[in-house]
């Protein structure tokens, strides 16, 4: 799972890297051109993070905070690229997804 702060209506499409909220839980900075309307940026921020991890858009999901500004979103793939890519990108561990 990957907490990510997620800025709509943005210039372009893009991750920003890591920020700490005041709670001092760390999230992934990222915008989208995408309007929050109907789920269009959280589909759009799906399609930015399994680009950026190279993995398919089917594979990532918002699973909490549809409506949040902070969402939380899983990755599910068996592949050890991908689990390797996404490690990379957020630094956390990414085996405790669960549907909800």
């Amino acid at each position: 799972m990957v907490r990510v702060r997620l800025q709509p209506k943005s210039s372009a499409d893009r991750l920003e890297g890591f920020a700490r909220d005041a709670a001092g839980r760390a999230y992934l900075k990222a915008r989208v051109r995408a309007i929050a309307e109907k789920g269009k940026a959280n589909a759009a921020l799906e399609k930015l993070i399994a680009k950026a991890i190279k993995t398919p858009r089917s594979a990532v999901s918002v699973i909490k905070g549809n409506t949040d500004r902070v969402k939380t979103v899983c990755i599910q793939s068996t592949d050890p690229l991908v689990e390797a890519a996404l490690l990379n990108l957020v630094k956390e561990d990414t085996n405790e997804c669960q549907q909800t």
